[in-house]
């Protein structure tokens, strides 16, 4: 126990001093927590206050922050060509920033990224990750093997202390292979906490409920997926008439789309686990994000800074406004491509500045994520965000997820067009009073559309196998 304090306080200093953090103590610490739940049944409050941290404290959080800016910026400056070209333009001493003055620094885009990435390579290159290409052209991003080896730790160490994954676990994945990145984490995080692994990728549904079901193989108690695929799950294992008797999982984890409470309600009813929302990007790993019971997405801000920016003047969003996410990964966290002041381009609204009151309170918050920004309508009503469609079109009744649809705008007006299959007995008219009833004026009609002509979602990048296939 004395060696375990030894690794809880050298861990510590290293993240308040900004040091690479070293690995194999994080490692040990996840075992050490794991040992301690065998013996005592719970990890301790010592071990719990280690990863809340110094964050609780508002000054020092701030002083804290501005440290690691300048660290970060200064290693960005020395090390990348892009940044280096990027700080004098701006005519930005990085030795000297704070949160009140880095908006002087232009923000980086996912164009940036694409056009220039060897130029933002500030490390030895380990492990390469693609974004999907859902939303633009894929990029690519590096890692480390020390950021490899970093990141699951600290997850891993998070999740065990909450009870997340637990040694008695099977954890499938059902996540795109091109996200190598997430993938290799998530199996190391679940590795290191003792539970089995199933890395299935997004095959077919049929045959991801199949083993989900568990007739000819071992059933899993966590499931890690995408809201589309899983929302395709949901519809089949409905239409099998399948429930929570059928299934062994006891969590579902979700993120990188748009979850609705209609989707995920479905999901709980049918699998009988609770659905986890959770925010995460290939671009601002390990900058990650966890949905409270008053839906607020809090960002750890010990990882990185997260600002809200105004989507028309880049300055900060004033309470209640919308804003897009700009996110800085902080050194040591992040190493060998870091990127500063990264538009993400997920948008939210920044919350009053009233105290919280959600049981993630002293997490810096903002509302729930509302779509792409690229992707907001602008009609003579206001504007009208991605989950603003997607929630309501979720909730219709008999409803064939993912609901397949496509927007536009004319007079002022929005237009959409949603897949005659996914509305099931809803007319347009009543499709239309619905969307009226959330505040949105628009004329909708049904088509026969094909699914590449429609919105895209994850599960699209289904990866096809020989599995049901007449030989």
């Amino acid at each position: 126990m004395f060696d375990a304090g030894i690794r809880q306080f050298r861990m510590a200093l290293a993240m308040v001093l900004g040091r690479p953090i070293d690995v194999r103590s994080a490692e040990r610490l996840v075992e050490d927590a794991l040992a301690t739940i065998a013996e005592f049944g719970s990890p301790g409050e010592d071990v719990e206050q280690l990863l809340r941290g110094a964050a609780a404290d508002p000054q020092l959080r701030a002083d804290l922050t501005n440290k690691a800016l300048r660290r970060t910026a200064g290693r960005l400056a020395g090390k990348s060509p892009f940044y280096a070209e990027h700080f004098e333009a701006a005519g930005v001493d990085p030795a000297t920033l704070t949160v009140d003055t880095m908006g002087r620094v232009p923000v980086t885009t996912k164009t940036d990224l694409v056009k220039r990435s060897r130029d933002f390579l500030c490390g030895e290159p380990f492990l390469a990750s693609r974004t999907t290409g859902t939303t633009g052209r894929p990029a690519e991003i590096w890692y480390s093997r020390y950021e490899e080896r970093l990141w699951p730790a600290l997850v891993a160490l998070s999740q065990v202390l909450r009870g997340n994954v637990r040694t008695t676990d099977l954890v499938q994945f059902n996540i795109s292979s091109r996200a190598t990145g997430t993938a290799y984490a998530e199996m190391q995080v679940a590795r290191m906490a003792g539970a089995a692994i199933r890395m299935v990728g997004l095959v077919p549904p049929a045959e991801t409920l199949d083993l989900t079901v568990g007739t000819d193989a071992p059933a899993p108690t966590l499931m890690v997926t995408y809201p589309s695929y899983l929302g395709q799950l949901v519809t089949l294992a409905h239409e099998r008439g399948l429930g929570p008797a059928d299934f062994r999982l006891r969590r579902i984890n979700v993120g990188s789309e748009v979850l609705s409470p209609a989707l995920a309600s479905a999901a709980e009813e049918i699998f009988g686990a609770p659905v986890h929302d959770g925010y995460g990007m290939t671009e601002v790993t390990p900058v990650a994000g966890a949905i409270c019971a008053q839906r607020h997405l809090h960002i750890d801000a010990g990882i990185g800074l997260v600002e809200v920016c105004d989507l028309e003047t880049g300055e900060p969003a004033e309470p209640g406004a919308l804003g897009t996410i700009v996110a800085t990964p902080f050194y040591p966290y992040r190493e060998c491509m870091p990127l500063f002041r990264y538009d993400t381009r997920d948008l939210v609204r920044r919350l009053p500045d009233a105290p919280l009151t959600c049981e993630m309170a002293n997490v810096p918050a903002t509302s729930h994520i509302l779509g792409k920004a690229d992707h907001v309508l602008s009609t003579r009503a206001g504007a009208v965000m991605p989950r603003d469609i997607i929630e309501v079109l979720d909730a219709l009744p008999g409803a064939r997820w993912p609901m397949r649809y496509r927007t536009d705008v004319t007079d002022g007006r929005l237009r959409l067009e949603l897949a005659a299959a996914c509305a099931a007995d809803n007319s347009p008219a009543d499709i239309a009073g619905r969307l009226a009833a959330a505040g949105i004026d628009a004329t909708v009609a049904l088509t026969d559309a094909e699914g590449h002509q429609l919105r895209r979602y994850r599960c699209d990048l289904v990866e096809q196998s020989f599995a049901g296939r007449a030989s």
